[in-house]
């Protein structure tokens, strides 16, 4: 038997037992032999796992925001996340016994075809490992801004996606990149990442301007923010939320381009070529530098989660569980097995 964290209503959660498999079972195969994982650490992605637990989800987006494992359907109960680190008990000889990432909800065992698993490259602890899926979606939306070699770029909004963005991008010979977010606190996780930190940016000669803030008022800064035919790449995904989109202004006559960037689609450029284990093994070899360790800023054991997620989604028991709401970043979960 296995446990499992499930949202059961509107910022409510709860614990319950469950069995290894994936219901309904994911199919394995000779090709594609089945393996059991002991999970070690999982990590909650703050912006898409608060919407599901506030019950933000639109009914029109129940089935492509479903996740790879997930269990129940929107808007509950449903067994919700894809960040889990495990060792790999059983299963194929090239596997038992290796670290492993899952895009798995908070379980403490489960069991998945081989082909779901991606085994950690030497160097990258498990305990980071957590932060893969932001990884992923950090470097799909890089394939979909397309920056170039001394681009003048702006990044919105330094969440854990934010800041994974600007971080790769500002590795990229001869750009600028200008990392803003409005609360002063990212300054410190920024300064860690090597980012040029600010509030407030007042050029507006950016050739390409992404936004990942989550709230209608960073994409209006984007829209202010790039200069003659740039473009805007839109990460931030609001729920059932309305946004207003400033379309006034000098949008037409700067002939501006604002693209959207969801990572369950691939770049239709790297199609021919990647597929998404490609993509995911990519994240996880990007994750092998110790200075991305900043941006876990908590973690509690799986026992708590059903305290812990009304916490993290603004509630007054935050400080229980370390930084404000305002300041956490990842919070990853630890796996305690008796």
């Amino acid at each position: 038997m296995t446990n499992a964290f499930w949202v059961t209503g509107p910022l409510e959660g709860a614990i319950r037992e469950g069995t290894f498999d994936h219901h309904p079972p994911a199919v394995a195969t000779a090709d594609d032999p089945a393996v059991e994982v002991r999970a070690l650490y999982s990590g909650i992605s703050r912006g898409t796992e608060s919407l599901v637990f506030g019950n933000q989800v639109p009914e029109s987006e129940y089935l492509t925001m479903r996740a790879p494992f997930q269990e129940g359907d929107f808007p509950f109960p449903v067994k919700y996340g894809y960040a889990s680190v495990g060792q790999v008990t059983s299963g194929p000889d090239r596997l038992e016994g290796k670290q492993v990432f899952c895009l798995f909800p908070h379980q403490t065992h489960y069991r998945v075809p081989a082909s779901a698993v991606v085994p950690l490259p030497d160097g990258l602890p498990a305990g980071r490992a957590v932060l893969a899926a932001n990884m992923e979606t950090a470097v799909n939306g890089l394939w979909d801004a397309a920056p170039k070699v001394g681009d003048r770029i702006a990044v919105v909004g330094l969440g854990v996606v934010g800041l994974l963005v600007a971080w790769l991008a500002s590795r990229i010979p001869g750009t600028r990149v200008t990392a803003l977010d409005t609360n002063p606190g990212r300054k410190a996780v920024a300064d860690l990442l090597g980012l040029d930190f600010q509030t407030h940016c007042e050029q507006d000669d950016h050739d390409l301007v992404i936004h990942a803030s989550g709230h209608p008022a960073g994409l209006e800064s984007a829209l202010q923010l790039v200069g003659m035919e740039g473009r805007i790449i839109e990460m931030s995904w609001y729920g059932s939320q309305t946004v207003p989109v400033p379309l006034g202004q000098a949008f037409h006559s700067r002939r501006l381009t604002i693209r959207s960037s969801q990572v369950g689609h691939l770049n239709p450029l790297q199609v021919p070529r990647w597929q998404y284990r490609d993509r995911m093994a990519l994240a996880l070899n990007l994750l092998r530098d110790d200075v991305l360790d900043s941006l876990i800023t908590g973690e509690s054991p799986f026992e708590s989660l059903p305290e812990l997620m009304p916490a993290l989604a603004g509630g007054p028991d935050i400080n229980r569980f370390g930084p404000s709401a305002a300041e956490t970043l990842c919070h990853r979960i630890v796996y305690n097995h008796r």
